[in-house]
């Protein structure tokens, strides 16, 4: 079976929590003993995991960057999520999805990846060809939601939003010439928020797919958000709305930004 590496405490602690008897060996940094990394490694050894001390630099080596927190660990890459269809198909309620169109950086779908899993999405889907693969800088980025949220390239887009449509999925892009404002839309039933990558936006194909396009209000000098901040801003719009319905929220929701 093919194998993989992960770093950064949440990545790691994260597939230590899901799929425990998929990580070979965890390699922490000899030199950090804090608290942190104390319980980290505690965790690690009672989840059976085999634990080897390194230095920085062996870290770097295997991380292939200094940004590792002291930790990196080599595991086995778990199957292949399953297809969009089947994730709907366990949907109970209205399904969220992000859809993701030319975003390349890591480190933006990383963070994607992270507000999509704080916020509830049910899947992020990209296109095969113009986006990033899941890779060790994502799933550092994305803290753990690289294992949790399903992320789905799709060899046609477009066809995909089509598909979706077929769902009775709307299907929202967001552009900065659009009419509407976010806030002037219900988000509460199925819905696919469709972003693009940051300056270039939707490509013209995805655009004529959409229902409807949207924009996020900008009060102040600059003209976009980078696309991670978008995602967030439009999934938590998205939460808000829908709060009343999902049990345990209640009101909440409409303080949500204030306690995330």
């Amino acid at each position: 079976m093919s194998t993989k590496v992960l770093f950064g405490f949440h990545a790691v602690t994260v597939r230590l929590k899901t799929a425990p008897a998929s990580v070979a060996e965890i390699h922490v940094d000899t030199a950090r003993r804090d608290a942190r990394m104390r319980q980290f490694v505690e965790r690690a050894r009672d989840a059976g995991a085999q634990v080897i001390d390194s230095d920085d630099a062996r870290l770097a080596q295997l991380a292939g960057t200094s940004r590792h927190q002291g930790v990196v660990a080599r595991v086995t890459a778990l199957p292949p999520r399953h297809s969009l269809d089947e994730v709907l198909d366990e949907v109970e309620g209205a399904p969220l999805v992000l859809v993701l169109d030319g975003v390349t950086d890591p480190h933006n779908l990383g963070a994607c990846l992270r507000v999509a899993d704080g916020a509830g999405a049910h899947a992020v889907v990209a296109p095969k060809d113009h986006a990033v693969g899941l890779n060790a800088t994502v799933a550092k980025v994305a803290s753990g939601a690289a294992e949790t949220v399903p992320y789905l390239m799709v060899t046609n887009l477009a066809r995909t939003l089509a598909d979706l449509k077929d769902r009775d999925i709307r299907i929202i892009g967001t552009s900065d010439d659009a009419t509407a404002t976010l806030y002037d839309i219900d988000l509460t039933g199925p819905v696919a928020l469709v972003l693009g990558a940051e300056g270039a936006g939707l490509r013209q194909l995805t655009r004529r797919h959409c229902d409807e396009l949207v924009r996020i209000p900008m009060a102040g000098a600059v003209e976009s958000l980078n696309v991670s901040v978008a995602a967030g801003v439009c999934l938590y719009e998205a939460l808000r709305q829908r709060s009343r319905r999902i049990p345990g929220l209640g009101d909440a929701g409409d303080r949500i930004f204030a306690t995330t």
